[in-house]
């Protein structure tokens, strides 16, 4: 028995463009495709989408859950080292909401929190971590834009700080809905997100046509960044990548 790709999704509850995606990466291939087109679905392939979710729901990305499935990796041990993550996770994310608390208590006229206080629980070894990876992937030119991050964001209030961070998930969320609708990286609408993204990053460092394309391919290379993407939508960070690289060439 074999099932179209629009009584999968229905089943699934995932999108037939996600479905797509996965038969593009050569995570979901469909068991054979009809003569106008269309994918179609037997248990193995059902069976295998039931360990892609599976596997999605616990956290791990497509690039992990393919060398799982594939059997470049034992299940358990990658599980293993992703509830170690977890756990590192869980406590760093208590440290912070513990920090928000006392913000929150100290705008409302409470204590004013000491300056150290204000970024406990801010993973300072992951930013090491981008600086590293950018200036090992670009070469030296771009310490100057780590330089000048740094120098900008060092007088940042904890109200920049916060609206920074809210924009991010602004521009992310506004990315996401435009890719889930199939709206090309090239419309009006796409450049017009990317123009935001541009302005929100000048707050941080200022781009050239170059260093602003190569952060767009930062997002897919960067197992962090992407899975801030994929958290969202599955094939996002690509989306990005591509809507950066099209503006970059058009506006820069």
């Amino acid at each position: 028995m074999s099932w179209s790709i629009a009584q999968v999704a229905r089943m699934s509850k995932v999108t037939s463009r996600t479905l797509r995606h996965y038969d593009s990466i050569g995570l979901l291939p469909p068991a054979w495709v009809g003569d106008n087109g269309y994918r179609y679905y037997e248990r193995e392939q059902l069976l295998r989408l039931q360990r892609i979710l599976l596997l999605r729901d616990l956290g791990l990305g497509l690039d992990t859950v393919a060398e799982v499935l594939d059997g470049r990796h034992r299940e358990v041990d990658v599980l293993r080292n992703h509830r170690r993550w977890l756990h590192a996770e869980q406590e760093r994310l208590a440290t912070l909401a513990s920090t928000v608390t006392r913000t929150i208590e100290e705008l409302e006229g409470g204590a004013e929190m000491g300056a150290e206080e204000l970024f406990d629980g801010f993973d300072a070894e992951t930013q090491a971590r981008y600086e590293a990876e950018l200036v090992e992937r670009f070469g030296e030119g771009v310490q100057p834009y780590v330089d000048e991050t740094k120098r900008r964001m060092g007088g940042w209030t904890k109200a920049d700080a916060a609206g920074f961070k809210a924009e991010w998930a602004a521009i992310l969320s506004a990315y996401a809905g435009l890719a889930g609708a199939g709206v090309p990286v090239d419309a009006p609408e796409t450049v017009e997100v990317t123009d935001r993204h541009h302005a929100w990053i000048r707050r941080s460092w200022t781009p050239d046509r170059e260093s602003y394309t190569g952060l767009g391919r930062f997002y897919v290379d960067s197992p962090e960044f992407k899975a801030q993407f994929e958290e969202r939508l599955d094939g996002l960070a690509e989306y990005v990548r591509d809507a950066i690289a099209h503006y970059a060439l058009v506006r820069l």
